[in-house]
């Protein structure tokens, strides 16, 4: 999958950017149905394409569960 990057997108409602569609749609990527709530949130993908966690904007980068997921 392919993004624009540095393009503003929409991460809700009907023009949900494609990336978007997949990262919130269980159909899609096996489970998750989280959308964004806030800037900060992060979606961890791993090096097969699959969506291993999501994690919301109250979790920093450094918080020891983001590390883990990262296998950090």
């Amino acid at each position: 999958m392919s993004f624009p990057m540095f393009e503003k997108v929409h991460v809700k409602g009907d023009e949900k950017a494609p990336l978007y569609q997949w990262l919130t749609d269980p159909a899609q990527n096996g489970w998750n149905d989280q959308e964004p709530s806030w800037n900060f949130c992060k979606y961890v993908i791993n090096e097969k394409g699959e969506l291993m966690n999501f994690f919301s904007s109250g979790i920093k980068p450094d918080s020891p569960e983001f590390l883990k997921a990262m296998g950090l």
